[in-house]
């Protein structure tokens, strides 16, 4: 996974009314796996 420290989502936020970063986040935290990665090293 990439974190974006600043992916811009200002303008999409601002029309809306969304915290789109928040809605993101709260997404991944209740479909979140533990141990359910692909990737191949220990990190």
């Amino acid at each position: 996974m990439e974190v974006n420290s600043s992916p811009g989502l200002e303008g999409v936020e601002k029309a809306t009314g969304l915290d789109v970063a928040g809605k993101i986040i709260e997404y991944i935290e209740k479909n979140a796996k533990p141990g359910a990665t692909k990737t191949k090293g220990k990190g």
